[in-house]
């Protein structure tokens, strides 16, 4: 699934980190973006309702890819702790999916 092939070459640790360290810091903007600017911040500037999809979907389906990305590298790399950090991405993508579900419910119907 993560095309992962059996003798390939490990990437090393510190790409691994670098890819994580960007799609935590993506799916924690896609939620503070969800929580905080959409719901209250832009309602007190008076702007639009519907603006909100517009701007979470791009960034949700960014972080997601990162997440995806992220979880590759770390098989990539052989990382000794790549189940944890799967289990880590698998919350946080799931969590950004849900929210990417959400906008795109909001912005058809």
């Amino acid at each position: 699934m993560l095309r992962v092939p059996e003798a390939a070459k490990p990437v090393p640790e510190s790409d691994t980190h670098r890819i994580f360290g960007v799609s935590i810091v993506l799916s924690a903007t896609r939620c503070l973006l969800s929580y905080i600017v959409l719901p209250i911040v832009l309602p007190v500037l008076g702007l639009a309702k519907g603006f909100g999809p517009w701007l979470g979907i791009p960034i949700g389906v960014l972080a997601l890819t990162f997440d995806f990305l992220g979880i590759r590298r770390f098989w990539l790399a052989d990382h000794h702790q790549r189940w944890l950090f799967s289990a880590i991405y698998a919350v946080v993508g799931t969590m950004v999916l849900a929210l990417l579900i959400i906008d795109i419910v909001d912005l058809v119907g």
